[in-house]
């Protein structure tokens, strides 16, 4: 079996009353894209190593859409620019109704030892903290709208 980063994994059930199981490849850990793999798995956003057995397959790279039988997959994009100490990042999350943006920003202190990815971490947070403001806004807008009444929620 030989898999890539961004492959999709497939595994089988073993049982009639359980789904089958699918993850992304998110790391190849043998040589020439051989076992063992570390998968995010589709259901519940976990990883795992993963020692895949004959009732596993390979689907080439992340589909657009991936359609299960239970449960959905929301993927969020962080996209980060750095320049001169002064890192953005641009956080989006596709709901499949719903588009829904963050950004954060981060500013090294003149003085501090530059240190990239800690730039990257802290705008990145703040990116997702705005997009996940925005996806509880969006949620108290959604049951509004079903209730007929304005709806307030904190998350």
């Amino acid at each position: 079996m030989k898999a890539m980063v961004g492959d999709r994994i497939i595994v089988q059930s073993r049982h009639l009353d359980e789904p089958q199981r699918d993850g992304e490849i998110i790391e190849v850990h043998g040589p020439d894209g051989a076992p063992p793999y570390v998968v995010r798995w589709s259901e519940d956003g976990h990883t795992a190593l993963l020692f895949p057995g004959p009732d596993a397959q390979i689907s080439g790279h992340t589909p657009e859409k991936v359609i299960h039988h239970r449960g959905k997959a929301w993927h969020a994009n962080v996209v980060l620019t750095e320049e001169d100490g002064h890192t953005v990042a641009e956080a989006s999350l596709n709901t499949g109704s719903h588009v829904l943006h963050g950004r954060g920003e981060a500013q090294r202190n003149p003085a501090d030892q530059d240190v990239p990815e800690i730039g990257d971490e802290l705008a990145a947070a703040r990116a997702l903290v705005e997009l996940s403001k925005r996806l509880v806004e969006t949620t108290a807008a959604d049951i509004s709208a079903i209730e007929g009444q304005p709806i307030h929620l904190t998350g």
